[in-house]
């Protein structure tokens, strides 16, 4: 059984940094595509970033990119997302989520697994 856990999330103020990680546990996830998702309250799913686990290639959101970075460890099976210059804005729910083939979309219906989510706030 696929196993995600986020951690990380907090109060920052704007322009702020945190780094979530999602642990992943399981399977091996070499054939995986990783993504990140956000929720704000009233608003729907919304893609983040996603990464290919056996490769380099990234994805961003046009909204978090320069200011988000994804990244994994392998030894640890854990992805992070490093955030910097926090917006009010990117306040949200933050979820990783897995899927089974290499494949990119942002379409959260195209995930198999996803974790339970991390609150991230950013204070104006």
């Amino acid at each position: 059984q696929v196993r995600l856990v986020e951690s990380g999330g907090g109060l920052v103020q704007a322009g702020g940094s945190l780094r979530l990680s999602c642990a992943a546990s399981g399977r091996t996830f070499r054939s995986y595509t990783m993504g990140w998702f956000r929720q704000a309250p009233g608003k729907e799913r919304e893609f983040v970033s996603a990464m290919y686990w056996s490769d380099d290639t990234t994805y961003y959101a046009h909204s978090v990119k320069v200011r988000f970075t994804i990244s994994r460890d392998n030894a640890k099976n854990t992805a992070y997302l490093q955030m910097n210059s926090l917006k009010p804005e990117d306040t949200a729910i933050y979820y990783c989520a897995a899927q089974r083939n290499y494949y990119y979309t942002e379409a959260p219906e195209s995930y198999d697994y996803w974790g339970q989510g991390t609150q991230v706030t950013v204070s104006s």
